[in-house]
């Protein structure tokens, strides 16, 4: 099966955690029925749990399909919709499960119309510390908690750009920021390149993230960006604050 060849590569080259979907997120894309996204991922996440050790995110706003996910073993809900559906934190935490948090403005089909933030960062980082509420009150354990800013994810090109360069605005909330830039449109509108051309953006802003507190990159290309980060760690104790 292609995703098992995919999912050896990527552990291969230097990934701690495979993240997998089944339903487009891009802006405008419509949603898929419940039974459709269950479908879908059931054969792969089976085999990704059972075949490898690394632990498995599903990415999925939707608690029907977490549940039957969390119950096939993955160890992480990714939850676009930063647990805007009242029974994804409770149900969440019953598995002992972990959660990715986070901020989208409206859903993937409209999250592009109409953009407007006053304080785009401040309004991101208020959002995600209520959720942060939501998830610790619903009894998901606080070291289990990662929140994402959500590039690309009703923000225009500045919006995102101020994100990126001002990461260590969310350090504040003391949990790991995950951070997903690789091949995303607004590089493709700063560079008028093409999605698989976007290698070079990709890379120089995963590093700039790292440089302002990510903790874990969402990649496509993970040799590039493993040797990306390997090296700027080895700058670090050389760096002076």
């Amino acid at each position: 099966m292609q995703a098992m060849r995919l999912a050896e590569k990527m552990i291969a080259e230097g990934a701690e955690l495979l993240d997998v979907g089944a339903e487009s997120t891009r802006p405008g894309s419509q949603a898929i029925a419940v039974q459709e996204e269950i479908q879908l991922l059931v054969p792969v996440i089976r085999q990704l749990c059972e075949r490898f050790a690394v632990p498995v995110s599903v990415d999925t706003y939707k608690p029907e399909v977490a549940e039957r996910m969390l119950d096939l073993g993955v160890s992480l809900i990714n939850d676009i919709g930063g647990l805007r559906e009242p029974s994804m934190a409770p149900l969440i935490a019953r598995y002992s499960a972990g959660v990715v948090i986070m901020h989208m403005r409206g859903t993937p089909a409209t999250m592009q119309v109409g953009i407007h933030y006053d304080d785009c960062l401040g309004e991101v980082r208020d959002f995600l510390g209520k959720a942060i509420q939501t998830a610790e009150d619903a009894g998901i354990l606080p070291e289990r908690i990662i929140v994402d800013p959500g590039i690309g994810f009703g923000k225009t090109l500045e919006n995102n750009l101020e994100l990126i360069a001002g990461l260590d605005g969310l350090l504040c909330l003391g949990k790991p920021i995950m951070l997903g830039v690789s091949r995303k449109s607004f590089l493709g509108e700063i560079l008028d390149l093409p999605v698989d051309e976007r290698l070079e953006g990709s890379l120089a802003m995963a590093a700039v993230g790292v440089t302002r507190g990510a903790a874990i990159l969402r990649v496509h290309d993970v040799k590039e960006t493993v040797r990306v980060v390997k090296a700027m760690q080895a700058l670090r104790p050389f760096v002076k604050e």
